[in-house]
């Protein structure tokens, strides 16, 4: 008996993990035709750009192309610098790694994780500072069984979920599944059960669906759905606005030592510029104009510099 028990816990573990797998690659592949989008729509994207001296080859999040918030910064930072900017890769994380490692950018920014941290440590990126941030929310139907609507604490709102067994949907992208851990972890809370559901959506965009079909919270960045790009009939933001939520944004340049045609001071002025005061304040009112709000906030202000004793 126990042989067969084991044997089909080890069928279970590998359903899950091609499950997990295939949902991974159908992310992907939508996010990839995302990008190709964004390519054939925009001017500023210039996938074949060739370094120069006056030229910054830059590898962009995704996010940050559709809401409008990069061509708005280099539009800005165009104005007071002779440089011109490009965008040579946008899209999701893996692309823009790709481009770095390829010594195709400059300058890369996304959010942070073990993609950014692996690029230094690896050599290929160098100067790592965080510059913007976005928010994780929890998206619940409009039921709200568990009674979380209103609240800015994740921690609280999944402890209130356990308690109600309501139904959750355990998220399979990266950054998802990294908060959603952080918060169970403050919670200290193991989610297990019937009310944990895996995550069968057919893509990334399927994803609040898929949560709704099920009845079910989940838990999503915030600037997709503000951007009307998740489908969410039937689903709401129910917590949104806790510290602990937030992403940050993080920008590098490329190593001269492993690039060594990249445009390091170009690269330096830009990221320089995006931590600026100017760039900083206009986090604040970026999106208000037609998304009704910011899709991105600024990161704290460095701590001032205190005098040697």
């Amino acid at each position: 008996m126990r042989t067969t028990a084991a044997a089909s816990s080890r069928c279970c573990s590998l359903r899950s993990a091609r499950a997990f797998g295939a949902a991974v690659l159908l992310a992907l592949t939508a996010l990839v035709g995302l990008a190709a989008q964004a390519r054939a729509a925009d001017p500023l994207i210039q996938p074949d750009a060739q370094p120069g001296p006056k030229v910054i080859r830059t590898a962009v999040i995704g996010g940050m192309m559709l809401t409008g918030l990069w061509p708005e910064i280099v539009k800005l930072f165009e104005a007071e610098t002779d440089y011109e900017v490009v965008v040579v890769e946008t899209g999701p994380r893996p692309l823009l790694d790709a481009a770095m490692r390829l010594g195709a950018a400059d300058l890369l920014t996304m959010h942070s994780g073990d993609v950014t941290t692996n690029l230094v440590a690896d050599g290929y990126g160098a100067n790592l500072r965080p510059w913007a941030r976005n928010d994780i929310v929890i998206m619940g139907p409009k039921t709200d069984p568990a009674g979380i609507r209103g609240l800015k604490d994740g921690a609280e709102a999944v402890r209130r979920i356990a308690q109600a067994q309501a139904n959750w949907v355990d998220a399979q992208g990266a950054g998802k599944r990294e908060m959603a851990h952080t918060l169970w972890q403050k919670a200290g809370i193991d989610p297990q059960g019937a009310w944990v559901i895996p995550d069968e959506s057919k893509d990334h965009l399927d994803l609040l669906r898929f949560a709704a079909k099920h009845n079910a919270y989940a838990i999503c960045g915030r600037h997709p759905v503000i951007l009307g790009k998740l489908p969410s009939e039937g689903m709401e933001i129910m917590v949104e606005q806790d510290p602990l939520m937030r992403r940050p944004y993080v920008v590098m340049e490329a190593n001269p030592a492993m690039v060594p045609n990249a445009n390091t001071a170009g690269a330096r002025a830009l990221a320089d510029f995006l931590l600026s005061e100017k760039v900083q304040a206009f986090l604040l009112e970026s999106g208000k104009e037609n998304l009704g709000d910011n899709a991105f906030d600024p990161v704290a202000p460095p701590p001032p510099v205190l005098p040697a004793p």
